[in-house]
């Protein structure tokens, strides 16, 4: 797999957090932020297949907003109680 040096900008009290997390880590600073965008990537990919799968169950059983708003209401409502 090819590399490629890429140029990005981060304000100095990011980078001093990058830096430090990298030293405490035993990594290179490139290490930490590779490992970082992948995680972002991956984490974003998750969500979408969460959502996905939202709107085909949705789907399925017809449901609207306003009852999957309903929904949530009720499932915090009952948590309160429990608490």
């Amino acid at each position: 797999m090819s590399t490629v040096t890429v140029n990005v900008s981060f304000q100095d009290s990011l980078l001093n957090e990058i830096d430090k997390t990298a030293k405490k880590e035993y990594r290179s600073r490139s290490e930490l932020i590779r490992e970082a965008a992948r995680l972002y990537i991956q984490r974003q990919s998750q969500w979408n297949d969460l959502f996905q799968l939202g709107d085909t169950v949705a789907r399925k059983q017809q449901l609207t907003e306003h009852d999957v708003a309903t929904e949530i209401v009720a499932l915090r409502t009952a948590k309160a109680r429990l608490s």
